[in-house]
C-alpha cells in the first residue's frame, strides 16, 4: 500500500528535528527549516544559526552537506566563516558543497581562500572552486580570466571542461564584453580534444565569437551528426543556433521539435521526456528564427491550463523575443511565478 506523503513540518516542528536522533529527520529538518527561513527574517536569523552548528558538528556528513546548501538557499553571507572551515571538512562532499556555496553567496572577501582552493591536490576542491572563485571574483575578469586559463591545463579532465564551461556561460551573460584573448586560444586548442564534452563546450564559446570551427560544430550537434555526453551542451547548441539565427539548422531544429526522432529519443532517455531531444529549446530557436509554427505554439502555451506549460512558454517567450507576447504575459498575474514573468518583461524591452 502506499502512505500518504507527510505534511510539511510547521516552523517549531522543523527546529525540533534538527536534534532528532535520526539522520534522515535532521537531513529533511534542514530543508524545511530553508522554506520557514525564507518567508520571515526572524525564522531566517534563527535558521542560520542552527545551520551553523549542523554544518560545524554534526556527525553526519550528509547532514553537513545539507546545512551548507541551505545556508547558500537562504544567502547566510553571515555564515561565511563557518563555511570558509568546512572547506577542510574530512568528508570529500561536505567540502564540495561549502565550496558551491561560498560560490552561490558570492562574497567577495571568500575569494582569496577559493584562489587558494584552485590549487588544491584534491581534484574534488579544485572543481568546485573555479565555479566558486568565478563568482564570488566576478568583478575582476583579469582574476577570473588567469583561474580559468590555468583549470584549463589541469590534469583532470572533468576540470578543464569545468572551467570551459564557465567561460562560455560568462561570455553568454555578456556578450559586448571584449572576450579574453588567452581563454579564446585555448578554446582553440580544445575544440580538437579527442573528449567529445569538451570539444562541445569549446565549440559553443568559439560560436559565440562567430568563429566557423566553433560554427560548423554547433551545427553539427544540432543535426545530430555529432555527440556529446552533456545534454546541457546538447541544450545550449540547439539555442546558440537561434540566437545566433543560423537559418541552416532550422530543418534539424524542426525534426528535433515536432519529428519522429524527437519521439524515439524521448522514449528510449529513462523519463527525460523532450528533454532528451532538445523539444522545448528547439522550439524556441525556431521562434527566435521566426518560425511561425513555433511562435504560435508558445502563445497558445501561454494560455495552458497547465501551470508548468505557461511558465514555461514564459521563459521561451522571453529568449525568442517574441514581442506579441507581451499583452498575453502582462495578462498572466498570480497564475504563474511573477519573478519569470517580470524578467520576460524586461528581456522584451532591452
Amino acid at each position: 500500500m502506499f502512505a500518504p506523503s507527510p505534511l510539511p513540518r510547521n516552523l517549531e516542528a522543523s527546529f525540533r528535528d534538527l536534534e532528532s536522533d535520526k539522520v534522515a529527520a535532521r537531513a529533511s529538518a534542514v530543508r524545511d527549516v530553508v522554506r520557514h527561513a525564507l518567508r520571515s527574517d526572524a525564522a531566517r536569523a534563527r535558521a542560520v544559526s542552527a545551520l551553523e552548528k549542523l554544518l560545524r558538528g554534526d556527525p553526519a556528513a550528509g547532514v553537513r552537506a545539507e546545512a551548507a546548501v541551505a545556508l547558500a538557499d537562504v544567502s547566510a553571507a553571515e555564515a561565511l566563516p563557518s563555511l570558509l572551515v568546512a572547506v577542510e571538512d574530512d568528508d570529500p562532499h561536505v567540502r564540495q558543497m561549502a565550496l558551491s556555496a561560498l560560490g552561490e553567496i558570492g562574497d567577495a572577501r571568500a575569494a582569496s581562500r577559493l584562489h587558494r582552493a584552485l590549487r588544491d591536490e584534491r581534484p574534488e576542491v579544485r572543481y568546485q572552486a573555479v565555479i566558486a572563485f568565478s563568482r564570488v571574483a566576478k568583478d575582476d575578469p583579469e582574476a577570473v580570466g588567469e583561474a580559468l586559463v590555468a583549470a584549463l591545463g589541469d590534469r583532470d579532465e572533468a576540470i578543464r571542461y569545468v572551467a570551459m564551461r564557465v567561460a562560455e556561460e560568462r561570455l553568454a551573460a555578456d556578450p559586448f564584453a571584449a572576450p579574453d584573448a588567452r581563454l579564446t586560444a585555448r578554446a582553440r586548442e580544445l575544440v580538437a580534444a579527442s573528449d567529445a564534452a569538451l570539444s562541445v563546450v569549446a565549440a559553443l564559446y568559439l560560436a559565440r565569437l562567430g568563429d566557423p570551427a566553433g560554427l560548423e560544430i554547433v551545427l553539427d550537434v544540432v543535426a545530430e551528426r555529432r555527440e556529446t555526453p552533456e545534454i546541457e551542451d546538447e541544450q545550449a547548441c540547439v539555442e546558440l543556433a537561434g540566437e545566433l539565427a543560423l537559418r541552416q539548422a532550422a530543418e534539424a531544429l524542426e525534426r528535433r521539435a515536432w519529428g519522429r526522432r524527437r519521439v524515439l529519443r524521448s522514449m528510449f532517455a529513462f523519463g527525460a521526456g523532450d528533454a532528451a531531444s532538445c523539444a522545448w529549446h528547439a522550439r524556441t530557436a525556431l521562434a527566435r528564427l521566426g518560425h511561425e509554427r513555433a511562435r504560435a505554439e508558445i502563445l497558445t502555451d501561454l494560455g495552458s491550463w497547465r501551470r508548468e506549460t505557461r511558465e514555461a512558454a514564459v521563459v521561451a517567450a522571453a529568449r525568442a523575443r517574441l514581442a506579441e507576447a507581451r499583452a498575453a504575459l502582462e495578462k498572466l498575474g498570480g497564475t504563474v511565478d511573477a519573478a519569470l514573468v517580470r524578467e520576460a518583461l524586461v528581456r522584451l524591452a532591452v
